[in-house]
């Protein structure tokens, strides 16, 4: 009788214990589903590599990411070298957008997580521009470089720049689906604004097809959407060319009779003084890779698209039979 009793305890005991593991496993489950949605509700933290990437991701997140463009203001970003605590929160993101066709070479570097990495010009890799030949030089803090075998300003043909911002939505929408309907209607905005800027480069260079000179070759892509009759030198906004890099800009205006140099930033007013005395004017497009100046070029806030817009209202002479 007493063992019968005994064994009649032990499964009750078993019964109570297994009911409470339940129990527990139950609440493990809803503590890990609460933490997930947790993470999934808050802000997707967002590292990028240049500034259009930092306006279009912003554009098209809004409140629902935090991104983060942390290159200094006075370097430009395709050469920068991040410092270790840099690269750690680029690895600690929750997305890295790249700009791809070889821009921003420490990427190449470093160990970044693969599952995190958005290269946003993947889609149209097959549309980069090959440079011929690629002079090494220098100028400011980021020392000689080069500018490579591709070209990298992609997003300087606003149709490119376009499926770039799409490549940031749907990268966005798979890391947070509940927000899908909000980047969409990010993205169609931003998509508004960028074809009403292609369409203004068209009307404008439509106009003419004057021979121009670029002051740096940046503006490979710009120059293909339009059909630009353009030549690039490496001349620096900041830097006094040497006699050697002003003899080579006379030869070739002797076969490519150019009227405008175009430049990244505003040239020494003693540089401007002696193009003028070839000829040659000058006319600021600035490919704003890098944040531009508050109150600066571009109104609007000095944002990407206030700097586009003012690039645009500088070529107007040009293209519009003025300079003389």
């Amino acid at each position: 009788m007493r063992a019968r009793l005994l064994a009649s305890d032990l499964v009750a005991l078993a019964v109570v214990l297994l009911s409470a593991g339940c129990d527990a496993a139950g609440r493990a489950d809803e503590a890990g589903e609460a933490g997930a949605a947790s993470s999934g509700d808050s802000k997707l933290r967002v590292y990028v590599v240049n500034y259009p990437l930092q306006y279009f991701a912003q554009r098209i997140g809004g409140d629902l990411v935090e991104v983060e463009f942390p290159a200094p203001a006075d370097i430009d970003p395709a050469f920068w070298a991040p410092t270790a605590e840099a690269i750690s929160a680029f690895q600690s993101a929750d997305l890295i957008l790249l700009n791809g066709a070889g821009y921003a070479r420490w990427v190449d570097r470093v160990t970044l997580p693969t599952s995190k990495l958005v290269n946003t010009s993947d889609g149209f890799s097959g549309d980069y521009i090959y440079v011929e030949s690629a002079v090494s030089h220098t100028h400011g803090p980021a020392g000689e470089h080069s500018h490579g075998e591709l070209a990298f300003t992609t997003w300087l043909d606003p149709t490119l720049a376009l499926e770039q911002a799409r490549a940031v939505k749907d990268a966005f929408a798979a890391a947070r689906p509940q927000g899908a309907s909000m980047f969409s209607a990010g993205f169609e905005s931003l998509e508004r604004d960028l074809s009403d800027l292609d369409q203004a480069l068209v009307h404008l260079t439509a106009r003419s097809e004057p021979p121009l000179v670029a002051s740096h070759p940046v503006y490979q892509y710009l120059a293909r959407r339009y059909e630009l009759d353009l030549v690039s030198v490496h001349f620096e906004p900041d830097e006094y060319p040497d006699e050697g890099a002003w003899e080579r800009l006379e030869r070739i205006l002797e076969e490519h009779r150019a009227r405008w140099m175009i430049w990244e930033a505003e040239p020494m007013e003693r540089t401007r003084a002696r193009l003028g005395e070839l000829g040659v004017m000058s006319v600021v497009f600035d490919p704003a890779g890098n944040v531009p100046a508050k109150g600066g070029e571009g109104g609007e806030g000095g944002d990407f698209l206030g700097v586009m817009r003012a690039n645009v209202g500088n070529l107007e002479e040009a293209f519009g039979g003025g300079g003389g």
